[in-house]
């Protein structure tokens, strides 16, 4: 006997389809209106991010200070004027002569990709179709603009040099009054809200808050000790340019999996231009070895939780972000995923059917006996 379909279940289906189909584009338009909203307004969103990342940096010291009975503005205010004095430090000793070297830095780069195109061109690869020349050519160009364009253009253009002193000012204020005002946030935040939104937000929020402080703060601390031993490894061998690398490590430590990659692929470059094939094989040594110890020793130890977020999630974020936003998008995008990741599971937390009694212990003991 043949089974035949149920047009009742069918349409059922259909219409149960079409509901869940109706129900996501909205979604996805509410999220495309979102971003169109968060992109006009972004000269706000943006130092508003830039003070919420600061404060997770600053907020530990400032939490030290007020344990030991000091005042919320006395604190925030030495909290601040600390971390401007040692923002102005840095920029006087390290961003100041990584500045002055980005052109020999850019040409660097470009002459190691020529000589990897000259290596590939010859025994025993032999490459020599077009294609493979043009996609080189492409390389270096892109290499040339973006290394460019990323290094130079916090010195370069006096549009750009205004906008970043008012970004830097505005999250500059705005972590202080974070750091001033931020434990009474959350309280406050909940006398707004109606119902069990005065219990679900002020929830979700602290969790991101505690995500979000997470991952800065282990980042600077793996990006830094990134820093110092790729950076030691290169003086060791020899290679020019130390200093500017080891900035370029540390930066590139805020957007994995690619961060690393990238200022590997540079260092290495660079140690083949200028101290031939047998250092610059070291140089790649020494990264591996460095990246080795990240990932099984630094990362375990310093980041005590993890973002709950899979390898393949992380370069899956990062390329979109880079995709919609540039060098922003891809130092925004795990953070963003995390966040999101944060949101979604208190959702399905909430959304949990709550698991049956178990049988009492008077049942128990009768279907003992």
């Amino acid at each position: 006997m043949t089974a035949t379909l149920s047009s009742t279940r069918a349409r059922a289906a259909l219409r149960t389809s079409a509901r869940a189909s109706a129900e996501l584009l909205l979604i996805f338009l509410m999220l495309a209106v979102t971003l169109w909203i968060l992109g006009r307004m972004w000269s706000v969103v943006w130092p508003l991010v830039v003070g919420l990342l600061l404060t997770t940096l600053t907020w530990p010291p400032t939490r030290f200070l007020l344990r030991r009975g000091w005042k919320p503005a006395l604190a925030a205010s030495t909290v601040t004027v600390l971390f401007l004095l040692v923002a102005i430090g840095v920029v006087a000793l390290i961003a100041v002569p990584v500045a002055s070297q980005s052109g020999e830095l850019t040409d660097g780069v470009v002459e190691g990709i020529q000589k990897l195109r000259e290596w590939a061109a010859g025994p025993p690869l032999n490459i020599g179709d077009a294609q493979i020349n043009k996609a080189f050519d492409t390389a270096v160009s892109r290499a040339q603009d973006g290394l460019g364009s990323m290094v130079g253009a916090v010195v370069t253009g006096v549009s750009t040099v205004v906008n970043g002193l008012v970004t830097a000012v505005l999250a500059l204020f705005l972590m202080f009054f974070f750091l001033k005002d931020g434990p009474r946030f959350l309280p406050w935040l909940a006398r707004q809200l109606p119902g069990r939104l005065a219990t679900d937000i002020p929830a979700v929020a602290a969790r991101s808050w505690d995500t979000l402080g997470a991952f800065v703060r282990s980042q600077a601390a793996v990006g830094l000790l990134d820093a110092v031993l790729i950076g030691l490894g290169l003086w060791i061998v020899g290679v020019p340019l130390v200093l500017p690398l080891a900035v370029l490590t540390f930066v590139s430590a805020f957007v994995p999996i690619i961060g690393a990659l990238f200022a590997g692929l540079v260092a290495v470059l660079i140690a083949l231009v200028s101290n031939g094939l047998t250092d610059a094989l070291i140089v790649l040594a020494i990264i591996v070895v460095v990246q080795q110890l990240e990932g099984n020793v630094f990362q375990p130890m310093i980041q005590s939780r993890g973002l709950g977020l899979h390898a393949a999630v992380i370069l899956l974020a990062v390329t979109l972000g880079g995709s919609l936003a540039g060098i922003v998008g891809s130092l925004l995008a795990v953070p963003i995923a995390a966040l999101i990741a944060v949101v979604w599971n208190y959702v399905r937390e909430q959304l949990r059917e709550p698991s049956p009694p178990g049988p009492d212990a008077s049942d128990a003991g009768a279907a003992v006996r």
